[in-house]
């Protein structure tokens, strides 16, 4: 099928009664179809009949150029698809080596806060009685008891294992460092000045916070 390049629907209708038809109507009347008059309706009446046909096929024309034209979009879709995930691929194995590669360009940054106040450390045997819920003295709380645990956490001697009796009665091996140093002076709670009161109080109501102590536990302590 010729493919048509003028719209045939812009088409306009000759007028075949002019000079310029006359050899045409001439050629109908020699044939004896018409007179000149019905031979101009007749020329005029083929032309409608072909151009009817021609818009026709300009339809079918349109309508194949769109297919065509969704088909390469299609295609032009898909394609371009298939290179984004080609892209990802590469880009997420090239994030996988340099993860492999450079580790401690990935860790985590910590968003804890950086703690204004002095940070306190306790000794292993005040932790130790937190732990279990069990008395522990005030005096590891004051500045002093600070300043032991802090010379003990500092030094560089073994401390070994000991044996203790647990709550059952039964004898466990526990690090020596936490158990209370019968050499170091301990002052009783009913002994502390009042100034040390204030320093180891606080303290130790965030230190049971810290192991979890039942919150009417924690509340006893600081309404006393």
């Amino acid at each position: 099928m010729a493919i048509l390049l003028d719209n045939p629907n812009d088409a306009i209708i000759p007028d075949f009664t002019t000079g310029e038809h006359r050899a045409a109507r001439a050629r109908l009347i020699a044939d004896s179809i018409a007179n000149d008059a019905s031979a101009a309706q007749l020329l005029a009446a083929l032309w409608t009949m072909n151009n009817n046909a021609a818009k026709d096929t300009w339809a079918e024309q349109v309508q194949e150029a769109a297919r065509t034209a969704e088909e390469a979009q299609r295609l032009a879709d898909e394609e371009e698809q298939q290179r984004q995930v080609a892209l990802e691929e590469e880009q997420e194995a090239a994030h996988k080596e340099d993860h492999k590669k450079n580790k401690a360009k990935f860790i985590p940054v910590s968003t804890t806060k950086i703690p204004t106040g002095p940070i306190v450390i306790p000794s292993h045997y005040a932790v130790r009685k937190l732990k279990a819920g069990e008395y522990c003295e005030l005096h590891y709380f004051t500045n002093v008891g600070l300043a032991d645990a802090r010379k003990n956490l500092l030094s560089s001697e073994p401390k070994g294992m000991i044996l203790l009796p647990s709550e059952d009665g039964q004898q466990i091996w526990v690090n020596a460092d936490e158990t209370r140093d019968t050499k170091s002076a301990i002052t009783r709670d009913e002994n502390l000045s009042w100034e040390q009161f204030n320093e180891a109080a606080p303290r130790m109501i965030i230190a049971m916070k810290q192991h979890e102590w039942p919150k009417d536990h924690v509340d006893m302590h600081v309404q006393f």
